[in-house]
């Protein structure tokens, strides 16, 4: 009997050794996901920010030149105006296509890589 418990306990301890280095290594895991995923976004954003921003001033030139061969400055940016309310109909009706989808399929592949 004493020689079963002989080889029983390092068996055990082996087991338990185990199973601390999986759970170590899941929470590395888990934590690398987590890490590649929010700096995956961050860089993305920064991206789209500089777009919007470039886009804005892009925007506000567009207006105040078409208002000024319009001859009242406010019709440039009624124009402008108007073409992105027909982009943000146009986005929301594709929202789920164009947005929602690629988004949590890179999301998806980021986290299972």
């Amino acid at each position: 009997m004493e020689s079963t418990n002989n080889l029983i306990d390092p068996l055990m301890d082996r087991i338990e050794t185990y199973g601390k280095t999986t759970l170590e290594l899941s929470k590395l895991k888990a934590l690398k996901a987590g890490i590649v995923v929010t700096t995956s976004l961050v860089s993305r954003l920064s991206v789209i920010v500089m777009i919007l921003l470039s886009v804005l001033v892009f925007s506000i030139g567009i207006a105040l030149f078409l208002g000024d061969l319009l001859g009242k400055s406010y019709y440039g940016f009624f124009i402008v105006a108007s073409f992105y309310l027909l982009i943000g109909v146009i986005s929301h009706l594709f929202l789920d296509k164009w947005i929602r989808r690629p988004i949590g399929d890179m999301l998806v592949s980021e986290i299972l890589n």
